[in-house]
């Protein structure tokens, strides 16, 4: 007869039959994957609209931005130092120098009106067009630019001052295009600039700047609600009294939500009655994109938030075969004009949490926002073979994600848990940069052997 025992699940206890070191999980669980994918096909992209360039950062680009112009629009130098005819510098050494009269001086942002002819050079600073007749650049290292620098003496600041010549000495030999930028080298007048899909980030704020554009076309943020459940929850900066904590969840959620490109707004701690949390679901509904409530989703007396959603909406599923996270809601909810808001139900131990809206609330936002307009993918994490540094025991036949460290040795990766893997130990999350994975069908992975790890800093 199999050894029947309990184990501590995230957030009940629940019981299980073991047979052998592996035990008999309840047909209700579903794998990581297929909880993903019910969430996925449940989210939409969100609505597109104008936004100021400086407010785009981590946004997704919602149409194709063109070039009217090239850019640059104009030949240009790409360093400070001489216009000159490469013709008129050949031959030209150390040994040998060549002397040009000095017509002008350009900086950037003015056209020369000139031309510049046998026997001429005009001084000319970074990024100001070419003269007409120039072909190259002589850098100011490669003439005797530096010469003409003295101290002047009657200056209080003690300031260097150039005290230009009527001619300059060229010791190189340039070459027809040297150090100059061609018109349309970056971006031809007509072309793609950026495509629809592409995820904004600072070098994509500089192409669109670059257009002139100070505004462009993003789908907008999702708006999270974000609710903790439970009697024992305190809000922090109140003084902790016996039989209390302190929220940690909403903050930590309300963290990841921002640092995904999402928008949260942290709901009032709701206590355990269906009448409270009914308010403060409505609430949170009315103008979010995603509900996300914490804890309250497991087989408790107390846990509510299953009798308010079935009431409130439809429930997907409530369980996954995942170590910590278990027990993990999603479903929707409508609002009292009968918009449906999709809703995450995560467990209350903080690392649950966390880990929880790592696997399932970042792909949903990366969605919201488009991410996935290019890359489907988008949302997973790099993922690395490392070598166990610990010992990862599965001992109930769930998917384990243990919080480790990795290092780079001269002999590739090793990752070192972060000390106890208790789902209520946060610290081990400031601790780790990765998850070590133990596959649902794997006992246990011992030192020394290959682990993945998914890479989350």
């Amino acid at each position: 007869m199999a050894n029947e025992k309990s184990i501590n699940s995230d957030d009940q206890t629940y019981s299980s039959t073991k047979t052998g070191d592996r035990s008999i999980l309840p047909d209700d669980m579903i794998s990581v994957e297929e909880a993903r994918n019910q969430i996925l096909n449940s989210i939409s992209l969100l609505p597109s609209e104008m936004i100021n360039l400086s407010d785009a950062l981590g946004l997704t680009l919602a149409e194709d931005l063109y070039s009217t112009f090239d850019i640059p629009p104009l030949p240009n130098t790409g360093m400070d130092g001489y216009a000159v005819r490469s013709e008129d510098t050949r031959g030209a050494s150390y040994d040998g120098p060549i002397q040009l009269k000095v017509i002008g001086y350009l900086a950037a942002g003015f056209i020369y009106q000139g031309t510049v002819r046998t026997g001429e050079a005009v001084r000319i600073m970074t990024g100001a067009p070419m003269p007409e007749g120039a072909d190259s650049i002589v850098p100011f290292e490669e003439t005797d630019e530096y010469d003409w620098v003295t101290r002047d003496t009657t200056r209080s600041d003690g300031e260097w001052e150039v005290n230009p010549k009527s001619e300059v000495r060229i010791d190189v030999e340039a070459r027809a295009g040297a150090n100059i930028r061609k018109a349309g080298e970056d971006i031809l007048s007509g072309s793609l600039a950026l495509e629809q899909g592409v995820f904004i980030g600072p070098a994509e704020i500089g192409v669109a700047a670059s257009l002139g554009l100070a505004e462009i076309r993003c789908y907008r943020r999702p708006k999270v609600a974000i609710l903790s459940t439970g009697d024992e929850l305190l809000p922090p900066g109140q003084k902790l009294i016996p039989g209390k904590i302190y929220d940690a969840n909403s903050f930590s959620l309300a963290a990841q939500v921002t640092s995904f490109g999402g928008i949260p707004r942290v709901l009032d701690i709701s206590a355990d009655t269906v009448e409270d949390l009914t308010r403060n679901i409505q609430d949170g509904v009315s103008d979010a994109d995603l509900l996300i409530t914490s804890a309250g989703v497991s087989r408790g007396d107390f846990d509510v938030v299953k009798t308010v959603l079935a009431n409130q909406g439809e429930i997907g599923f409530w369980t996954v075969r995942m170590k910590p996270g278990k027990p993990l809601a999603f479903g929707t909810l409508q609002d009292e004009k009968g918009r449906e808001v999709p809703h995450l139900g995560l467990p209350g131990n903080p690392v649950s949490a966390m880990m929880t809206f790592e696997l399932f609330g970042r792909p949903a936002l990366f969605k919201m926002l488009g991410r996935s307009q290019i890359n489907p993918d988008a949302w997973k994490r790099r993922t690395i073979m490392a070598t166990a540094g610990d010992r990862l025991k599965n001992t109930d036949g769930r998917r384990f994600y243990a919080r480790c460290k990795v290092e780079l040795t001269k002999n590739g990766y090793i990752a070192r848990l972060t000390g106890s893997q208790g789902s209520g130990v946060l610290t081990s999350m400031t601790l780790a940069d990765g998850y070590a994975i133990c596959p649902e069908d794997t006992a246990a992975i011992e030192v020394g052997e290959s682990v993945e790890i998914m890479l989350i800093d």
